[in-house]
């Protein structure tokens, strides 16, 4: 997974703003609720946040307090630092978050959760747990095209070809998988779910 997201740094952002390869894609109201979804983020109260698998700051950006980012890949830190000079970047794992206990207000995360297998989500919830009493998790809707679990081939722009675990989730699902959560947000693209 490290080696994708290194390769896939440079274009990671295409995704969201529907460019490359995901140009042309049939996602009706993509834009708008990718642009809904960063509100939503923008509205958390500010707080101390850990945005563990930051990425490239995509919504990292959005988030209010003080930041720190934490991101497996190098790659991914650096763009990830040039958009939100203000905060604080580190490399590192998050299944073995290098942080003490309490240390952060709130775990944050972005399209990281639904890639962990049954045992990774066991240890990432203990650490986030370990580490901030609050944890939200923004990921993908369940759509009628795709499995709510499947593993997805992903091509990137210079034709190298990835095989991926991902999940996708309904509202209720995964608030009720985080335990006491409450759904933020939850439309034909994303879900967005706070758990304390």
């Amino acid at each position: 997974m490290k080696a994708y997201y290194d390769a896939r740094a440079r274009e990671y952002d295409e995704w969201y703003e529907g460019l490359g390869r995901f140009d042309g894609l049939d996602r009706p109201q993509w834009d708008d609720e990718v642009r809904e979804l960063e509100g939503v983020v923008a509205s958390l109260p500010p707080v101390r946040t850990l945005d563990v698998a930051c990425g490239t700051g995509f919504l990292t950006r959005h988030l209010r307090g003080e930041i720190v980012g934490l991101d497996q890949s190098a790659s991914m830190l650096a763009i990830a630092q040039e958009r939100v000079p203000a905060g604080e970047f580190v490399q590192g794992d998050a299944l073995e978050l290098p942080f003490e206990d309490g240390s952060f207000d709130r775990i944050f995360t972005g399209h990281f959760y639904g890639h962990l297998e049954l045992g990774e989500r066991e240890r990432f919830l203990r650490e986030a747990r370990r580490v901030a009493p609050e944890l939200v998790v923004v990921d993908s809707a369940k759509r009628s095209d795709r499995q709510d679990e499947e593993q997805q081939e992903r091509i990137l722009n210079d034709g190298s070809r990835w095989e991926v675990y991902k999940r996708h989730f309904i509202g209720a699902g995964l608030a009720t998988e985080l335990g006491r959560g409450e759904v933020l947000h939850e439309g034909r693209w994303f879900v967005v779910v706070r758990s304390r």
